[in-house]
């Protein structure tokens, strides 16, 4: 059942994806902001599904995160964007569960310095949960991003779960 959970999480985090989508004009998604590094909500969204697709589309055997596609179409597309998050989660629901408890070896560069990026052990499970709270975090730099440019949001989009469950049980000060 915590395999279920996982999915449910992930498909509800590509679901606010998908209304912050719904909120934003092209000119918005692709707009470059110095206050942000010069970065857009186009380029944050697509590194967030850079992890996911990573995830689905990896071998039976290796998760390899330095070899993300990087597709410009979903930087600069919001209805691209979209369609893509769609079949995102289409993956996902088919994701059979007995592949959700594989293990599966991971790559991602971590050092700053020419050293290779590290192989380490994980599971097809623990990697969704990663790619969950990854996007949570970039969606809560968008959310500023978003402020900036005046776009309404949808309550409690780029919060994390434990933080809504926090708030929640802590009466107001």
């Amino acid at each position: 059942m915590p395999n279920e959970h996982l999915r449910t999480a992930a498909l509800a985090i590509l679901d606010q994806g998908l209304d912050l989508l719904a909120t934003l004009s092209p000119a918005d998604y692709r707009q470059s902001l110095p206050q942000a590094f010069n970065a857009s909500i186009g380029g944050h969204y697509r590194h967030c599904l850079d992890h996911f697709e990573c995830l689905l589309a990896a071998p039976d055997n290796a998760i390899d995160y330095d070899a993300r596609r990087r597709d410009e179409r979903i930087e600069r597309e919001p209805a691209f964007a979209a369609e893509r998050t769609r079949q995102l989660a289409a993956a996902l629901r088919a994701l059979p569960d007995a592949r959700l408890d594989a293990f599966i070896s991971v790559r991602c560069k971590v050092a700053y310095s020419g050293c290779d990026s590290p192989l380490v052990p994980s599971t097809v499970a623990r990697e969704l949960m990663y790619a969950i709270v990854h996007a949570v975090h970039h969606y809560a730099l968008i959310g500023v991003m978003c402020r900036l440019l005046e776009v309404p949001l949808t309550p409690g989009f780029g919060i994390a779960p434990s933080t809504v469950q926090h708030r929640a049980a802590t009466p107001a000060a």
